[in-house]
């Protein structure tokens, strides 16, 4: 049985000023872990802003839930069941921990009879719970990710957004994440995570889309990428050589690990 898809973009064009930076793209986003890979500048973020509903697209349909998105009033009511962690967020550095995530949960219009009971059950899934009354100016860098992510899953959103979730995690937090994210996707939430870190991918993700220039280069599970690997393209694992094989950045001598 098929079932329909968590977010559907068809013939989407978007960018900023006189800048197109997405042309016509085509995705079907399903629940489960869905990795983004992508050079800088190849669209990743504008992506994630238009599937945030952040950025209405120039041209193209959106739908988000089984939704057409077209007005302000839809892309309100969409809002409320997405996550979404941006690379840089905004905080009032004098909240406590706790503060800004129930802070969160309150935009995303979590009831609040619920609301303090989520926002200790985000804070322990991200191994902040101790930290919870500190303040968020006293955060480290990988404590202020952590606090990001604890924001975007609060209320168990269906659609998670993550953008360069574990930047500044050390590797053991990184080990927690990818556990995270697994017991999201199994309860059925749909995460897409966007990242440089191709070992992220392999290990959490169960669909892989390469994206450059706007467009989606490749789609299809870790496995289907790393077989692509073109024997000349650099990189230190098969999954990274699919990668860059992908990307056109095939040379004249293979890199191994």
């Amino acid at each position: 049985m098929t079932t329909s898809p968590i977010a559907l973009l068809t013939s989407i064009t978007q960018g900023y000023g006189n800048q197109r930076i997405i042309d016509g793209l085509n995705l079907s986003i399903q629940s489960g872990v869905t990795g983004l890979l992508g050079p800088n500048g190849a669209g990743k973020t504008t992506l994630f802003r238009t599937l945030a509903t952040i950025t209405p697209p120039w041209s193209g349909q959106l739908e988000l839930f089984g939704r057409h998105i077209g007005n302000e009033r839809q892309a309100r009511l969409a809002r409320r069941s997405i996550g979404y962690l941006p690379q840089e967020f905004g905080y009032y550095p004098a909240f406590s921990v706790a503060d800004f995530v129930r802070y969160c949960a309150w935009l995303r219009e979590v009831p609040s009879k619920k609301a303090g009971l989520m926002t200790e059950e985000a804070l322990s899934a991200v191994g902040l719970s101790d930290r919870a009354r500190d303040s968020m100016k006293s955060l480290s860098g990988g404590m202020l990710r952590r606090a990001g992510i604890a924001a975007a899953i609060v209320g168990a959103p269906p659609l998670l957004l993550l953008d360069e979730p574990t930047v500044g995690l050390d590797p053991a937090q990184r080990l927690d994440f990818r556990d995270l994210i697994r017991s999201l996707a199994r309860s059925g939430t749909a995460v897409i995570l966007s990242t440089h870190l191709v070992e992220d991918v392999g290990a959490a993700c169960d669909t892989v889309l390469v994206l450059n220039d706007g467009q989606i280069r490749h789609s299809g599970t870790p496995k289907q990428l790393a077989d692509i690997a073109a024997a000349t393209a650099p990189g230190d694992s098969p999954l990274e050589r699919g990668y860059m094989t992908v990307l056109g950045k095939v040379g004249s001598t293979r890199h191994t690990s």
